[in-house]
């Protein structure tokens, strides 16, 4: 079976979607996106991921391009259609189509909405959350708006080929001052001595994660401390614990960064705790858990 997409209103094969040459978002990266996580065909965390959706087409003056139920329900069914159980949808929005001008089009075009859906594997997530994953840090290029989920992610992909070519996982992008301000596509964290959950403070140097906040409601239902500071790559070679996060990541345990050991070299028991809990968490959105599902948990 070929792969469905979705575009501008009609379901297509992979390789028959396309969008307009003078689409904004393909000349200008005029667009934002959102990727959201399938378990059992339901998606985890929906209605937060829309809220983002709405606060970036908000900061870029997009209209919507739909209500969020329709959109729902396309999204639903694209998924359907693509026989998937477990998926990741990647969704995007434009500005649409104009003639090539830097500033708005005087008379605003209908916005361009695409979708695709890709089959996701959550027994290789539990693998990699049991092994941990390496990390290297680099300077954070990017531009200053990074509170918005613009399709503009070049110092992103920079930052996560820097990181390959590192033989990391992920890159840990860094201030001028020195300071962590997240991943290339996650949210970065330490578990200082005392136990204390430690990760930057929202504003426009990072992205408001969708899991970053699911795991602030876990720390406050299960009495873990948590600060909202930046800290260092010291700060984080000096901790018990780091891990990072994301929609298609989950909770993931940092075993080494920039080549060091971090803590015992293996996913602490604050991280695992985390863990279990996030995945506590998507059974009640989705009906999913990997121990009902028959498969391992830390």
């Amino acid at each position: 079976m070929s792969r469905i997409a979705y575009v501008n209103g009609r379901y297509q094969s992979l390789s028959a979607a396309h969008v307009h040459i003078e689409d904004r978002g393909f000349q200008f990266s005029d667009g934002v996106y959102e990727v959201c996580l399938y378990l059992n065909g339901k998606a985890l965390d929906f209605h937060p991921h829309m809220d983002r959706l709405d606060r970036s087409l908000l900061e870029l003056s997009i209209t919507p391009p739909m209500g969020r139920r329709p959109l729902g329900r396309i999204m639903d069914r694209l998924v359907a259609r693509n026989r998937l159980r477990h998926a990741t949808l990647y969704l995007q929005v434009t500005r649409g189509v104009a003639k090539r001008d830097h500033a708005f089009p005087a008379c605003p075009p209908r916005p361009t909405l695409v979708m695709v859906a890709r089959r996701f594997d959550p027994f290789a997530l539990l693998q990699r959350q049991n092994s941990g994953v390496h990390i290297a840090t680099l300077p954070d290029g990017r531009w200053s708006r990074c509170d918005i989920k613009s399709v503009s992610l070049l110092g992103n992909v920079l930052a996560k080929q820097a990181a390959k070519d590192a033989g990391a996982d992920e890159a840990w992008m860094l201030d001028s001052d020195g300071l962590v301000t997240e991943g290339a596509s996650t949210t970065a964290w330490i578990v200082q001595s005392d136990g204390t959950l430690r990760t930057r403070q929202l504003g426009n140097d990072i992205l408001p994660g969708i899991t970053r906040q699911v795991i602030m409601e876990i720390a406050r239902e299960n009495d873990l401390a948590i600060i909202e500071e930046p800290f260092t790559p010291a700060d984080a070679h000096g901790a018990q614990e780091a891990f990072i996060a994301s929609t298609t990541a989950g909770v993931m345990p940092v075993i080494a960064l920039d080549g060091k050991q971090i803590g015992t070299g293996k996913p602490g028991p604050v991280s695992r705790g985390l863990i279990a809990r996030h995945w506590s968490h998507t059974a009640r959105e989705t009906g999913f858990h990997p121990v009902q599902d028959g498969l391992l948990i830390l």
